[in-house]
């Protein structure tokens, strides 16, 4: 069993502010609830996590009705600041999962098939992707950040699987991959030049990427592929809040 970390100190973009009026993403009321309780449920029914820890404004979230198993702490000044308290928290050397607050479609069928995946795995990071195809599919029309690769085109999931001794020494280039997620030449260029050429023209390969990323992170990471486009729709902009609620309303 894992525990988990739900980050949940992100600012309202400036996208969502004129739909709501809470000042965090995790407070985003869907179906009558703030979004962070959906992602904490969605861990607490999985069989292999244990413990969740939710790091974020602790006033706002100790207004929330969470599992019996999550404990609120303070986050701090930026993600990957959250994540050093927050396993500082935990206080346990153990491979930990990392979810963010805005993933309310979050399922645990999800969490318990990349946890499977990863288990086949020794890596020191894991992180999912999920197929264009499987995403479209499932849910039409939905925008998302996109890289096309040699192998298909994919998104990115906001959860992964890490070991808590990585953590430290990999601050300040993990801060940058965090704030060029969402353009993928500026994540390319990151890799090296080399790389630019190939991803311009859809030649860039999984492993090359996988590989690359680990050395500049001096780490071993591992990329899982997942069918569960759940895990990578975060409520970032109006649309994604549309179609998150829109979701939901067709559950009642």
């Amino acid at each position: 069993m894992h525990d988990a970390i739900i980050l949940a100190g992100g600012e309202n973009s400036k996208h969502l502010s004129r739909y709501t009026e809470q000042s965090y993403e995790a407070m985003i009321e869907i179906a009558g609830r703030p979004m962070v309780t959906f992602v904490a449920e969605a861990l607490a029914a999985s069989p292999h996590v244990r413990r969740i820890l939710i790091a974020g404004p602790v006033q706002q979230l100790a207004n929330c009705r969470f599992p019996a198993s999550a404990i609120i702490v303070n986050g701090g000044r930026t993600i990957m600041d959250t994540i050093g308290i927050s396993i500082g928290a935990l206080g346990h050397e153990e491979k930990t999962l990392v979810v963010t607050a805005d993933i309310p479609l979050l399922t645990p069928a999800a969490i318990d098939d990349f946890l499977r995946q990863c288990s086949g795995i020794e890596a020191d990071l894991y992180y999912p992707i999920v197929a264009r195809n499987d995403h479209e599919r499932k849910y039409p029309g939905n925008k998302r950040t996109y890289v096309r690769l040699k192998e298909g085109v994919f998104t990115g999931g906001n959860i992964f699987l890490v070991k808590p001794g990585i953590v430290p020494h990999c601050m300040e280039i993990a801060e940058k991959i965090v704030a060029n997620r969402k353009n993928p030449l500026k994540l390319c260029r990151m890799l090296g030049w080399s790389f630019v050429g190939k991803f311009i023209f859809g030649a860039l390969k999984l492993k090359e990427v996988e590989a690359r990323a680990g050395e500049l992170l001096g780490i071993q990471g591992a990329v899982v592929l997942s069918g569960y486009p759940e895990l990578g729709i975060d409520v970032d902009k109006p649309s994604d809040l549309e179609l998150v609620r829109n979701t939901f309303s067709l559950r009642v």
